[in-house]
């Protein structure tokens, strides 16, 4: 039986795999992804197709390819990736198509998201549904009746870009107001000018440089008060945000994922209380907030997906 090879394509690692028809991810590849030139990435994709197929063609390994891409990819197939050099009209699925010999399917990181919590996630059997990509970044995967909302420019579902505060927001050209309060180098950030401003903190004894989100939350569960205030702060003003997406789009379920969703313990709470604040009512009522528990597996299995049965959409 051919299985599915599944890329996902970020800015910064590609990983690659091959995925059963169940969704079992049978053999898995990571690498940086090379940005040294316009096709370093396409290169780096053959590659890994050719160390999975084990000595054998794709073709006879892989029934179909699907990619994720962290960008848009518009309706004939091209592909606009911003932190890829060069990805400004990339047709990237004949490229692959041309050099594998097998079907290639190439969509959005967060819609194949959405795809992957639909096919082994906490969206199987829903049809209205937010997958909340929170991370160096913020996207949202948005399916609504069983299909995704694209926009007229593919660009739906840029979720940084939400206004959550009544006051001017510094620093938010290029990001979007959100992303620059909430993602991950945000809450770096925020720790360091805290420390800056002579806050009392563990984070104290480390380099300011060297701080991440990841050393924020490690202090947080340690009980460092500053720590705690920023998740606490920083749930809120997401929950202020994913209030707007709830009135907006009414979705069954509201699913977190991406690097800080590894830290949703700390804000999820806070999160959830200021949904409830600014979100319509009856909706607000009915959304369940969750975490997936797919973690850093869930686009490669909605590439798997993808690759298995295509999507009605791009047919």
């Amino acid at each position: 039986m051919r299985h599915a090879l599944a890329i996902d394509l970020g800015g910064t690692k590609c990983s690659a795999a091959i995925v059963d028809k169940k969704g079992h991810i049978l053999s898995r590849r990571t690498v940086p992804v090379d940005v040294s030139s316009r096709l370093g990435p396409v290169r780096q994709i053959l590659q890994l197709a050719q160390e999975l197929s084990a000595g054998k063609k794709p073709k006879q390994v892989f029934v179909a390819a699907a990619v994720a891409v962290p960008g848009l990819v518009r309706p004939n197939g091209t592909v606009w990736a911003p932190n890829l050099p060069g990805w400004n009209n990339l047709a990237l699925a004949s490229r692959l198509r041309q050099s594998l010999g097998i079907p290639v399917v190439v969509e959005s990181d967060r819609n194949a998201a959405v795809v992957g919590e639909c096919w082994r996630g906490a969206a199987r059997g829903k049809s209205d549904v937010i997958v909340l990509m929170i991370g160096t970044g913020i996207g949202a995967g948005i399916l609504s009746g069983g299909r995704f909302v694209r926009g007229a420019h593919e660009l739906s579902g840029c979720a940084g870009w939400l206004t959550v505060m009544r006051e001017n927001v510094p620093n938010i050209a290029g990001t979007g107001e959100l992303e620059s309060l909430v993602s991950g180098p945000a809450i770096a950030r925020t720790a360091r000018n805290g420390l800056r401003d002579g806050k009392e903190s563990s984070l104290a004894r480390l380099d300011p440089s060297k701080i991440t989100a990841h050393e924020v939350a490690a202090a947080a569960r340690r009980g460092d008060r500053l720590a705690r205030d920023i998740f606490n702060q920083r749930g809120r003003l997401l929950g202020f945000g994913i209030a707007n997406i709830v009135s907006l789009l009414d979705p069954q379920v509201v699913i977190l994922g991406g690097g800080m969703a590894s830290a949703a313990d700390l804000y999820l709470e806070s999160l959830k209380t200021a949904m409830l604040e600014r979100a319509q009512p009856l909706a607000a009522r009915q959304v369940r907030i969750v975490v997936s528990k797919l973690g850093d597996k869930v686009i490669l299995l909605g590439c798997a997906r993808l690759a298995f049965t295509g999507w009605k959409e791009r047919q």
